[in-house]
């Protein structure tokens, strides 16, 4: 059993995985969500944390992409591959590490699970970014920096949370980048 006094005020342990965000992840996490108080942005941020759920856009971008572009169907598919495993293993990381979503702002979108870190929004759309970035899909890359960017301004994700799903999304498409274009 734990000793009380290893758990913060919220309850959670200050020894473990479930550690709170420290004070700068809250003051970054509390300026940007500031900005979701323009209703033009919040109505943005809210639609790309929306169409970012459980990987939605970049999975249903994968999917077009390799319908119309015939001829490298198959690294589409594989690129797509890449974007829901990124997704996937970010979903594995949550259920580990357990991180309480934030609580010292209001959240602007309903979120499908309670945990935070890594950012899955985060982990797909930059494991999208380079693995379609690979096939010439530019566009994707700044929409994925806004995808991440919104999970900040509807307040229900730290910077650490969105950095770290941004960093695994990078890992999963770098290392299978190879593997999209047909190469083992």
């Amino acid at each position: 059993m734990d000793d009380l006094d290893d758990r913060d005020e919220m309850g959670r342990r200050l020894d473990g995985v479930d550690r709170p965000p420290g004070d700068l992840d809250r003051r970054l996490l509390s300026v940007l969500h500031a900005y979701g108080g323009n209703p033009q942005v919040a109505a943005v941020a809210r639609t790309l944390s929306r169409s970012g759920e459980h990987g939605a856009l970049w999975l249903a971008a994968g999917l077009a992409g390799a319908a119309a572009d015939r001829a490298r169907r198959g690294a589409w598919l594989r690129a797509t591959a890449l974007t829901a495993g990124a997704h996937l293993a970010s979903m594995g990381v949550k259920r580990i590490v357990r991180r309480p979503r934030p609580t010292h702002v209001a959240p602007r979108a309903r979120t499908a699970g309670r945990h935070s870190f890594p950012s899955s929004h985060a982990a797909s759309a930059t494991a999208a970014a380079v693995a379609y970035g690979t096939l010439g899909a530019y566009a994707v890359p700044p929409l994925a920096a806004a995808m991440c960017l919104s999970r900040l301004v509807v307040g229900v994700h730290y910077p650490t949370d969105v950095a770290a799903g941004a960093a695994l999304g990078a890992a999963a498409a770098g290392l299978g980048a190879r593997w999209i274009g047909g190469r083992p």
